[in-house]
């Protein structure tokens, strides 16, 4: 940061001077000078998450199209695609691998007086624009990846951005909030699941008590949900399926179901622990290159054998199971996604496992249904209790997943058993495993940061900043 002021700054200048000290209070004037920059960044990530969607739905469209006409570019595009996407991030911005959320969460514990000059390792606008890039590139080749915990990390890094260019005694808001405001407005404009977005924050995010940001999260969802929604419109990410929401005997086999997939959930989680434990063994580049090799190939044999169901996010296929209930899912599609999964996520690029863990947990649903002979008009609802429960399993958020299907869906009467269900396989999973997956790799990037050389503070505001703005709510 120069020590010379931009024009933002400037222009924060002019309104604090022309405009709020002649129409407020005090006390109004510091509590508008403190979110201005929040909401600013909020329309920022808004647009961004919707640039970001395009691109995605683009990339996965056309590796849809030349997997459906030339199956066997598999084993060249693929491969390529997760070398491409691995030396993005290993050679530019690390910290951009793999989800995302891990490495906000490690950012918000660091925000401390002492450290808080490290998080840049994980939240920078350069790890942003990697994220997007090896994201994007993983998905053109068959990856198995979401994008929703790449919008959360790179919504994290606008706001710490942005809150870091406010001009010397600027009143605002501490950092640790600036990021985890981040997080929620990124989850809200990626899945346009505002309530989502700030149950995330409570469950996954933080341990702060919710009065210190609550202004500041309510207000970010809000402005980040109403921009993507200025483009996109006021879209439901599934849509409306049909739900009859059953009591009696039906909670027994929604029961059944939830624990079924947070035992697949925990044991994706598991999986992917180990192949990343497994993968350190390989030090030099020339090993890592070749792990990342050797995952695109298996990954390629999928893709030629499975079809484009074996690759991309998922959603399309959870519309199939939501609206064509007469359609009919191979048996081996969710070992398939599961496997493809693993393989997109360790081969060390960016992407994220929300939206994949939902279709599978969808995948896995509609089997136990069939498998059952579950009547048609409950099928839904057990397909939306298994995303919930698959989701819970990997990331043990029960509250965020319950939210987050019910606002794509719109079926409130499914409330109590979404809920249900994500209580149920929140306890199952904790048998596997008593941590989730992102709180074992919150540990690791925490970790990989505090070993990076500290940078040296060259600007004037770094220099003069004080321990009391990270104790200010």
């Amino acid at each position: 940061m120069p020590d010379s002021p931009s024009r933002y700054t400037r222009f924060l200048a002019w309104l604090d001077q022309r405009l709020l000290r002649r129409l407020y209070t005090d006390r109004v004037r510091r509590l508008i000078l403190q979110s201005f920059p929040f909401w600013f960044a909020s329309v920022v990530v808004g647009g961004v998450a919707v640039v970001y969607e395009r691109l995605f739905a683009w990339a996965e469209q056309l590796s849809f199209a030349w997997l459906r006409h030339q199956p066997l570019l598999a084993f060249g595009l693929t491969p390529l695609a997760f070398l491409v996407s691995w030396v993005l991030v290993q050679q530019l911005a690390p910290a951009a691998r793999g989800s995302g959320i891990p490495q906000v969460m490690a950012g918000i514990e660091l925000s401390t007086p002492s450290q808080h000059h490290r998080v840049g390792y994980l939240l920078s606008l350069r790890v942003a624009i990697m994220k997007v890039l090896s994201s994007v590139a993983l998905l053109l080749g068959g990856g198995v990846i979401g994008r929703e915990g790449p919008t959360i990390q790179i919504s994290a890094a606008i706001f710490r951005a942005i809150n870091r260019l406010q001009p010397a005694g600027w009143p605002q808001l501490s950092r640790q909030i600036a990021l985890v405001t981040g997080g929620a407005a990124g989850l809200a404009a990626a899945f346009n699941t505002p309530l989502g977005g700030i149950v995330f924050v409570v469950e996954e995010l933080t341990q702060m008590h919710m009065a210190r940001f609550r202004m500041a999260v309510f207000s970010a969802v809000i402005i980040a949900g109403l921009t993507a929604q200025a483009f996109l419109g006021p879209y439901l990410y599934l849509g409306f399926p049909k739900v009859t929401a059953h009591v009696g005997w039906i909670l027994a086999t929604v029961v059944l179901v939830a624990v079924v997939c947070g035992l697949a959930g925990a044991l994706f989680a598991k999986t992917l622990l180990w192949l990343g434990a497994y993968r350190k063994r390989f030090a030099s580049f020339g090993q890592q290159a070749g792990w990342v090799l050797a995952c695109g190939l298996l990954m390629a044999g999928l893709a030629y054998l499975v079809g484009q169901e074996g690759v991309g996010t998922g959603k399309p296929i959870i519309n199939r199971l939501l609206f064509a209930n007469d359609s009919q899912t191979p048996w081996y599609l969710f070992p398939a996604r599961f496997a493809g999964m693993a393989l997109s996520y360790s081969g060390g690029g960016a992407g994220g496992v929300f939206a994949t863990s939902l279709s599978a947990g969808a995948i896995l649903g509609d089997g136990l249904c069939r498998l059952g002979a579950v009547p048609l008009e409950d099928r839904n609802l057990l397909i939306l209790v298994s995303m919930v429960s698959f989701l819970t399993g990997v990331v043990r958020s029960p509250f965020t997943a319950a939210i987050l299907v019910l606002e794509m869906t719109d079926r409130h009467s499914a409330i109590f058993q979404l809920l249900l269900s994500g209580m149920m396989a929140q306890a199952v999973a904790s048998l596997i495993d008593p941590h989730s997956l992102y709180e074992h790799l919150k540990v690791s990037f925490m970790r990989e940061t505090l070993d990076q050389p500290a940078p040296k503070l060259t600007s004037r505001p770094e220099r003069e900043e004080v321990a009391e703005r990270d104790e200010r709510g």
